[in-house]
């Protein structure tokens, strides 16, 4: 089981959208919070994002930034530039001006935020991903496809671009793992390359609505119960039984949303044996009832960029 993949297929909500757009300095463009991620790649030129309350980034072609909680910030020619607009729906690809032109791939993924995947959450506001020689050449390789489909669509540019934008955020998230392995921020990239960890994380993604113990995990693991339960504190700051009831949640709120099964049937299917213990889980972790949740999901509009 790839614990990556199932992590954010279960909490996507929709299609991820994107776009290319073009600017002659000086310029600079506000992008406000988004209930989702989003993400800016340099293809061409160079520019700085700025952050409100922090230092300026300077970017360079094939930086690639991702912000896993959609936070507010500017992108500019230059961090003293004053902001000339607000990113929105609709607008112009490309605005002419007298200076160096700079273009880049933007794009945004709707993501459940009322209960993220923890891996999620230990990412840092902003990831930035610098470009260097030899790395991470599956990120670039997407990157490129991805580019290429926006700049010219052809036959099947709407089946692939969806497709790339989902590589795309899988290669972001790899290469943040692999180069944060060996520090603290990133206890998710610690936990993949624990095996005893990585081992019940897999089980339980397997089978999530198996009534897992700390023994029962701990045996797939090959481990004692106290060596797994304070490996999984120590990398992914939750004891194991603590990430089996957040798991089933998450997986719950995604057959909420994409399925019209009874409460009954989506109970049973992470583990719970009745309705009423479901949805009182439910309730506690989300702050809302499984059936409110349904509704406000299926009004829910797509994250333009």
């Amino acid at each position: 089981m790839d614990i990556l993949s199932d992590a954010i297929s279960a909490i996507r909500t929709s299609s991820p959208s994107s776009g290319l757009f073009v600017r002659h300095a000086p310029w600079g463009r506000h992008y406000p919070v988004v209930p989702g991620a989003g993400f800016h790649v340099v293809l061409q030129g160079s520019c700085w994002l700025c952050v409100p309350g922090g230092d300026a980034i300077a970017l360079g072609i094939g930086d690639v930034v991702f912000m896993p909680r959609g936070a507010d910030h500017v992108l500019a020619d230059d961090p003293a530039t004053h902001v000339t607009e607000t990113a929105r729906p609709g607008e112009p690809r490309e605005i002419i001006g007298p200076g160096p032109r700079s273009m880049l791939l933007c794009g945004a993924y709707a993501l459940d935020r009322r209960h993220p995947h923890p891996m999620l959450d230990g990412l840092p506001e902003f990831v930035h991903l610098p470009a260097q020689l030899g790395r991470h050449a599956g990120l670039r390789g997407a990157v490129d496809l991805l580019a290429a489909e926006l700049a010219g669509p052809r036959a099947g540019t709407d089946a692939l671009v969806p497709s790339l934008l989902d590589t795309l955020l899988l290669y972001i998230l790899r290469a943040w793992l692999e180069d944060n392995a060996d520090t603290r921020p990133s206890r998710w990239a610690a936990a993949f390359g624990d095996p005893a960890v990585a081992t019940a994380l897999r089980a339980v993604h397997a089978d999530p609505a198996r009534p897992w113990t700390v023994d029962d995990l701990a045996a797939a693991a090959g481990v004692s119960r106290a060596t797994l339960a304070r490996r999984f504190v120590a990398t992914i700051g939750e004891g194991p039984l603590s990430y089996v009831a957040s798991w089933r949640m998450i997986l719950a709120a995604k057959r909420l949303r994409e399925s019209t099964d009874a409460l009954s049937t989506v109970a049973r299917a992470v583990g719970y044996s009745s309705e009423f213990a479901f949805a009182k889980a439910f309730k506690r972790r989300f702050g809302i009832a499984p059936g409110q949740y349904r509704k406000e999901a299926e009004g829910a509009e797509p994250i333009a960029v």
